[in-house]
């Protein structure tokens, strides 16, 4: 089909999409093995007939697990993988009429600003080299430019639009002497050598009026401005900048990668890249659901679902860049379900939920984990920043399973909050590493007697280590 992201998908088998999970999340099988089939019919669904292809919807999942489990980081995962457009929203903050809030359809219209963004960026790097030939032609134009055109003799001729002027011998040689010294500041200027140079260049002003729409559900920043609505009217504000060479060149390769790029070709893209591709994380859809009482903000909890349904079971959504379908948008919701239940959604929500994943809590095995075993580790990390500082950290086998212990203890203690208790634990006992970084010691080891010390008054104050940690 053409499309980079179908291209990449085409490579992606479930099991291997669950593989490329594993090196970022720990355990959670069964929910990544539902998301690795939803973006696997995708591709599939691409293969199919025109007519068959409409009516193929996308299969909605429903993640159930408490936080810091890994919910948000699989759907994440999952979109970078294939380059999908892709957006995290929390429910809450979507309300009915007479509280604060956004309407549910910005969601789209955020999702469609990332996919057009996506697809500039994709199309900018196609032109890179071509745009960085134009921009250095550009700044050698403004190191040696041309010398002024003798204007027309008689004022008349510009009336009468006359402008045929015979250049003189002198002009000549001017406009040959420059030319003479660009080439010889061409080489100069590709090696670098002239990047530190100040030069004054004009730049087309980038900020322009934003109007807001009011809509049915109240104020929406559509993004409109003026030039747009004049129809490119009013000629491009430019105003003059005094920069090195190297920001001018820059500068100067952003403009002409946007004109060598088709603006609506782009735009185009964009929308169907959202409407067939786009894949929308909604969190903290349990805290959407009422109690079942019909006054106080319960009403405007249901409101909230009865305003998603639409959207996710497949609606028109206008945008600045058009009408946007979204009965192929992938919608993954997920929320910890602690004081509700998913059959506490309504019946017409749930039934756009098909697919139900629960995720597990994590243990102290689980931490060791995710200590050690993803790509993105926090003690890699860890260890990574501190080198920038000449400092070499090494954690010991059993400082990393003292730190999974107290991380799993003190959530069993108070709040679970998953993972995310990690980055407390590890905080807390690195901070004096952190602090002395580069004026201390250039080689730390951190093993479990260190990490007892580090944490031993605040784990023995339970109340201290409830504000703490």
């Amino acid at each position: 089909m053409g499309d980079p992201v179908l291209d990449v998908m085409r490579e992606l088998t479930p099991r291997r999409i669950v593989a490329e999970l594993d090196k970022y999340i720990v355990g959670q099988q069964a929910a990544k093995r539902a998301v690795a089939i939803a973006l696997r019919n995708r591709y599939r669904r691409s293969l199919l007939p025109e007519e068959l292809r409409r009516e193929v919807i996308p299969k909605n999942i429903l993640m159930i697990g408490p936080t810091g489990v890994g919910k948000t980081e699989i759907a994440r995962r999952l979109a970078r993988l294939v380059g999908a457009p892709f957006i995290k929203v929390e429910a809450t903050k979507f309300t009915e009429v007479g509280y604060v809030g956004r309407d549910v359809d910005s969601m789209i219209r955020d999702l469609v600003e990332v996919s057009v963004q996506m697809v500039r960026s994709e199309r900018v790097a196609a032109v890179q080299e071509e745009a960085l030939r134009l921009a250095r032609e550009r700044m050698l134009h403004v190191l040696a430019p041309d010398p002024p055109r003798p204007g027309p003799q008689n004022p008349l001729e510009v009336l009468f639009g006359r402008t045929r002027v015979e250049a003189g011998e002198g002009y000549d040689r001017e406009v040959t002497v420059a030319r003479a010294r660009r080439e010889a500041l061409r080489p100069r200027l590709e090696s670098g050598e002239l990047d530190r140079e100040m030069v004054e260049i004009e730049v087309e002003e980038s900020s322009l009026p934003v109007i807001e729409i009011f809509g049915a559900q109240g104020v929406e920043e559509m993004g409109v401005n003026v030039q747009d609505l004049l129809g490119g009217l009013l000629p491009k504000r430019r105003r003059r900048r005094r920069v090195t060479v190297a920001e001018g060149i820059r500068i100067f390769t952003q403009e002409e990668a946007n004109k060598l790029i088709d603006q609506e070709e782009v735009q185009r893209e964009g929308v169907r890249r959202a409407e067939e591709l786009g894949i929308v994380f909604i969190d903290e859809i349990d805290k959407i659901v009422g109690s079942g009482t019909t006054v106080g903000p319960d009403v405007s909890r249901e409101g909230v679902q009865r305003d998603l349904l639409p959207i996710i079971e497949g609606s028109t959504v206008t945008t600045k860049y058009g009408p946007v379908r979204t009965d192929h948008i992938l919608f993954i919701c997920a929320g910890a379900f602690h004081t509700a239940k998913p059959s506490d959604l309504i019946p017409e929500l749930q039934g756009r939920l098909p697919i139900r994943v629960e995720l597990d809590r994590l243990t102290e095995e689980d931490f060791l984990r995710i200590l050690t075993e993803p790509q993105n580790a926090l003690t890699k990390q860890y260890v990574a920043l501190m080198r920038t500082e000449g400092v070499e950290v090494t954690f010991t086998p059993d400082a990393l399973r003292e730190i999974a212990r107290i991380a799993a203890w003190i959530n069993e203690q108070t709040e679970d909050i998953g993972a995310r208790r990690l980055h407390t634990v590890l905080e807390r006992v690195t901070e004096e590493i952190s602090f002395t970084a580069g004026e201390g010691p250039r080689a730390v080891t951190i093993d479990a007697a260190y990490v007892r010390v580090r944490l031993a008054d605040v784990l023995q104050d339970r109340d201290l280590s409830r504000y703490i940690l």
